[in-house]
């Protein structure tokens, strides 16, 4: 990952590479890599989530519908 420095503003470039790194989830997985996380709580972990995206999508596509 590359951020360029333009007229030495060096915070600019950190806040940028900073969102960069938020949306590619470097920091979600520095965060779950912290500790060992058994086999199975990865999979409820896993299994979790995915109710939750799917449950963000059906709202998002109802509201977008007006049902």
């Amino acid at each position: 990952m590359q951020v360029s420095v333009r007229d030495n503003n060096v915070d600019q470039a950190l806040k940028v590479l900073k969102k960069k790194m938020q949306r590619e989830g470097i920091f979600r997985e520095m965060k779950l890599r912290r500790s060992y996380e058994k086999p199975s709580e990865r999979r409820a972990r896993e299994k979790a989530e995915a109710v939750r995206r799917a449950r963000k999508l059906e709202r998002k596509r109802v509201e977008r519908e007006g049902f």
